[in-house]
């Protein structure tokens, strides 16, 4: 995924996840829109991950993605985070969190839309 970002024109700082997540930490170039970076890195991750067969069946990311803007000075806090995340998630679920985020910064949402459990 850091090629892809690289390949984009961007720098990716801090990547990690759980099995239904990732969260990426990227500084963005004004060159490129949010959604179409995420365009990039969902197909070009999608592809690489079919192709090289690691998982059974066929490999698809969700629809959609969360996007939050952060100051300079708080990127250290955001790459601790991120490389915590098996911590952070022992104490409250991704779903549980993002609702938390969104509301944090003021962000109008339908439950129905957010986020869909991996079955």
């Amino acid at each position: 995924m850091t090629g892809i970002v690289d390949q984009q024109g961007h720098k990716l700082l801090q990547i990690g996840g759980m099995p239904d997540h990732i969260h990426a930490l990227v500084s963005m170039s004004p060159k490129q829109s949010p959604s179409d970076l995420m365009f990039h890195l969902k197909r070009s991750s999608s592809l690489w991950i079919n192709e090289n067969k690691f998982v059974k069946g066929k490999f698809s990311w969700q629809e959609g993605f969360g996007a939050f803007s952060y100051g300079k000075s708080q990127i250290p806090n955001i790459a601790n985070y991120i490389q915590d995340q098996e911590t952070h998630h022992k104490k409250r679920s991704f779903m549980e969190e993002y609702l938390e985020t969104l509301k944090k910064f003021d962000v109008e949402y339908d439950e129905r839309y957010v986020f869909k459990p991996i079955e």
